[in-house]
């Protein structure tokens, strides 16, 4: 069973002072996964290798991640089998989406047969969240597998911006390319997600929502977060969405959209000369623990129900010792309707320094 992260003031709060519980969700409709605050499991991760060919600053600093770093054997990565029965289950229970994350999953060989297989599972949207980097020479073969949508991070358009963030001097018109081959294989609307640290890229807001309105795309401005131990957050460099969406709307108005769906992550705006739509994604500011209904499988088979958990639950052991579905259907109860996650709404200065499971681990 996960272990959560021991509870802590709100930021912002007095040291010792009682964080208040999330207010319940909507009943969710019979037989949905429900969890201790009535949140639904809807949304589910999929990190199909631990491997990245970036070293993102905010993800996989080299000075860690760096060539004596030690990734895991392929023999204890989940198979295609075993992901695809994993999923059925997790879709039996509600879920009705599948990202497919990393790492960089395009590192995994021969991905396009794991989303045939994905997508023969009925009632489940199926994306992935990719660096680009190989995305030109992927996605028509990605659309043709079943795949529906894709996700590029790209961190400024500023190559020399682009490239210290990256960290293997990877240039933006390689990543340019692949979201251009990813709208004209149909693999659509592109979401384009930017991670905003004030002392790199603060300076690429504009320009970024200059080159993407338009165009059909959705650029997502993320809030700079603490995942894991390594990335050296700190609160000063967290630019909050609001300075964000008053930067944008000073040059393109802009005004708010309702979600498309409860629990979506990212607040909608879009621009009032029909020039399509951005979003912000506010863990830090704006915590949104409350409707969270996303959990995440790890390389490996465990399952973490929190962005910022620090144990995981193993259920490739179920897989690899010859349980039926009902017995892994019966762990994946056992666990939802224990998780009691909300690391954000809690969050302080001082839970950076809490143990956490890597983001380029587990997927954004």
């Amino acid at each position: 069973m996960n272990r959560v992260i021991p509870i802590m003031p709100a930021a912002g709060g007095a040291p010792g002072a009682a964080a208040a519980s999330p207010a319940r969700a909507p009943v969710p409709p019979s037989g949905a996964l429900t969890d201790a605050f009535g949140r639904t499991l809807r949304d589910l991760r999929i990190s199909v290798t631990d491997h990245c060919n970036f070293r993102c600053t905010y993800c996989m600093p080299k000075e860690v991640f760096g060539k004596d770093y030690v990734f895991l054997p392929h023999g204890q990565l989940l198979s295609f089998e075993e992901i695809a029965r994993l999923a059925s289950v997790f879709a039996a229970h509600g879920v009705r989406k599948f990202r497919l994350t990393g790492g960089e999953p395009l590192l995994r060989r021969n991905i396009e047969r794991l989303i045939e297989m994905l997508a023969r599972i009925p009632g489940v949207e199926l994306t992935l969240t990719t660096n680009g980097s190989a995305l030109a020479g992927h996605a028509r073969a990605l659309k043709m597998a079943g795949l529906r949508r894709v996700t590029v991070s790209l961190d400024s358009l500023d190559d020399e911006t682009f490239r210290a963030m990256n960290d293997v001097d990877f240039p933006v018109a390689r990543v340019l390319e692949g979201i251009e081959a990813a709208a004209d294989a149909g693999l659509s609307p592109v979401k384009i997600n930017m991670v905003v640290k004030r002392s790199l890229n603060r300076a690429s807001i504009l320009p970024m929502a200059r080159r993407f309105h338009g165009t059909g795309h959705i650029l997502r401005y993320i809030e700079f977060m603490d995942v894991g131990q390594t990335n050296g957050w700190r609160m000063d460099e967290v630019v909050p969405s609001r300075e964000v969406v008053r930067l944008v709307d000073a040059q393109m108005p802009l005004e708010p959209v309702d979600a498309n769906y409860p629990g979506e992550v990212a607040e909608r705006w879009r621009y009032r000369d029909g020039g399509g739509e951005i979003g912000v994604i506010s863990s830090v500011t704006q915590a949104f623990c409350r409707s969270c209904t996303r959990a995440r499988i790890s390389p490996e088979g465990k399952l973490y129900t929190c962005l910022f958990a620090n144990h995981g639950t193993d259920f490739r052991a179920l897989l690899r010792s010859g349980s039926s579905d009902e017995e892994i259907s019966a762990l994946l109860r056992q666990v939802w309707s224990a998780r009691d996650d909300r690391y954000s709404e809690l969050r302080t200065q001082a839970t950076a320094n809490l143990p956490k499971v890597e983001m380029s681990f587990i997927g954004g």
